[in-house]
């Protein structure tokens, strides 16, 4: 094992920085606390399973307005309840035995 020495105000300066690091990543995560509220967020893939529904429907349902959505990293997610809202409502478009309207 290696060990290495260094003076005590090297030591304590590093711990500073650290510390100052840690309280900036938590005022970060702090400030994004309150649009998650806990809720659970869905992809594309995980809608279009609940519905059971086509990618292609979903993009529908989205450029209607029925569903809204939040865009990261160029990709979709939804909020779970209001996918529930949409199971629930009657602005879900039927469909019939072939997956068309």
């Amino acid at each position: 094992m290696e060990v290495i020495a260094i003076p005590k105000s090297v030591l304590m300066e590093l711990t500073k920085e650290v510390d100052e690091l840690l309280q900036l990543a938590t005022d970060a995560s702090e400030a994004y606390a309150g649009i998650f509220n806990g809720e659970r967020w869905l992809d594309n893939q995980e809608v279009c399973l609940m519905l059971g529904i086509a990618k292609r429907t979903l993009q529908s349902y989205k450029d209607k307005g029925l569903l809204p959505f939040s865009k990261l990293n160029r990709k979709n997610y939804y909020k779970f309840s209001d996918v529930q809202r949409l199971l629930g409502s009657d602005a879900t478009p039927k469909t019939n035995e072939h997956g068309t309207f």
